[in-house]
């Protein structure tokens, strides 16, 4: 298949593919699985209907064929799909693929951060809302305190794993983590983000009001460190980043709230159960997957694909409002991977 340069209605490449190989999660945060809605009763998807290893490895091979460079696993807790190693391998064989990377909770990390590294694995997110064990373990709705991340994090670096932790922050729960969480990192050398609190879903009880913007948690950073903005390595690349001046250590901001970046959005999602996705806040899928059990070949899937993308003229986070935030059904965040 050769390579096309697909763009959509706005102009934009696909150039990132999140694949979500799982939608259960060992954790029930609060603005993605909450407890009240996933409790233990709650029917996650059978194994048959699943994307497999092989399925995900052909759409990988047909999605780098219009254009995407980059990979992210996803769930739910990705480290939950048994034999995930595996997956990993088959993708990285894919020619055409520049980067692989996973985004995970990291409770399971000493359990399965050997395999995923032999496996070709370098490059990990991991979730982190608080340093203080009581409120972090409140958040996760397990009682997990943070220890047992942090812990594993350390065991992941010492591995030689490129690590990122993501926080989000909520208005009135975990702002006062802020500084302590960036004191923490930035000592470690690991890079910190903050990403604002968005209404991914229809569970997380979201408002305007909850929301900590990223200026509000710069000022906060500023009145403590020297902070100096660094250029975006990529188009489309999410992050604004700053580095603390005199220093290797960075810290991000994803601001889908207060700045929204749909204007360079390269992104594509691929739920667990087959189903294509051109925004986080979409209200439906197109069904990969029964195309792909009907026996089309790799050029008809291609073009089925491609006339998706090209289609496409999503930009939520333009248009958001505290209405169109309450009135609209999206997909949950478990569920398309975040």
């Amino acid at each position: 298949m050769e390579r096309q340069a697909l763009k959509d209605r706005l102009g934009r490449p696909i150039r990132d593919l999140r694949i979500s190989v799982t939608d259960r999660c060992n954790f029930r945060c609060s603005y993605c699985m909450p407890k009240e809605v996933f409790g233990d009763d709650y029917a996650f998807l059978p194994k048959q209907e699943l994307l497999s290893f092989e399925e995900i490895h052909r759409l990988t091979q047909i999605f780098v064929s219009m254009g995407v460079k980059k990979i992210r696993l996803t769930g739910g807790e990705p480290l939950l799909r048994r034999g995930l190693p595996e997956l990993v391998k088959k993708i990285f064989s894919v020619e055409g693929v520049e980067d692989v990377g996973l985004t995970t909770n990291g409770l399971l990390l000493k359990q399965h951060g050997p395999a995923l590294f032999e496996a070709g694995l370098r490059r990990l997110n991991i979730s982190l809302d608080a340093l203080e064990p009581d409120l972090f373990g409140k958040l996760n709705g397990r009682g997990v305190g943070s220890s047992p991340i942090l812990q594993n994090i350390d065991f992941a670096k010492e591995l030689g794993f490129e690590i990122k932790v993501n926080m989000v922050v909520q208005k009135g729960v975990n702002e006062a983590e802020i500084l302590p969480m960036a004191a923490y990192f930035k000592e470690k050398g690991i890079t910190l983000r903050y990403i604002e609190f968005m209404d991914v879903g229809n569970d997380n009880g979201w408002s305007f009001e909850k929301v900590v913007t990223k200026k509000e948690i710069l000022e906060k950073l500023r009145s403590a460190y020297e902070l100096e903005p660094v250029d975006q390595d990529y188009f489309g690349e999410v992050a604004k980043r700053y580095r603390y001046k005199g220093s290797d250590s960075q810290v991000g901001f994803i601001t889908s709230v207060s700045e929204s970046f749909c204007s360079s959005c390269t992104r594509a999602r691929l739920s667990s159960d087959g189903k294509f996705y051109t925004c986080l806040f979409a209200t439906e899928g197109f069904d990969i997957r029964e195309l792909l059990r009907s026996g089309l070949d790799d050029p008809e899937l291609l073009e089925a694909i491609s006339r998706v993308w090209e289609r496409r003229s999503d930009r939520y986070s333009d248009e958001r409002t505290e209405q169109t935030a309450k009135s609209r059904k999206k997909i949950g965040m478990s569920y398309i991977g975040g």
